[in-house]
């Protein structure tokens, strides 16, 4: 169950929505939302609200042999439920 998220995404953005109780995460592509809230809940202790995905497609990157492509990947926008925080986000 844990293998399903790869790893917190920590930027600027998702900071200002993390104070909202919204948390970002990279997730592996073939997960689904009902996966990403059990292995969310079961690590972190929380209760999630919501789920919401997208799919994260790769970009056209140029290099001196040619035309290559950066490799998709998938977010998950986890939103708990009220009173709930996760402590990974919070610096604890």
């Amino acid at each position: 169950m844990y293998y399903v998220i790869k790893k917190p995404l920590v930027t600027e953005k998702n900071s200002f929505l993390a104070e909202k109780g919204v948390y970002v995460f990279e997730v592996e592509k073939d997960a689904t939302k009902v996966d990403i809230k059990k292995a969310v809940e079961k690590y972190f202790r929380v209760k999630v609200a919501s789920v919401n995905t997208a799919t994260c497609r790769g970009r056209m990157k140029r290099t001196k042999f040619g035309v290559g492509r950066t490799v998709s990947w998938k977010k998950a926008l986890v939103r708990l439920k009220a009173g709930e925080k996760i402590g990974l986000f919070e610096g604890a």
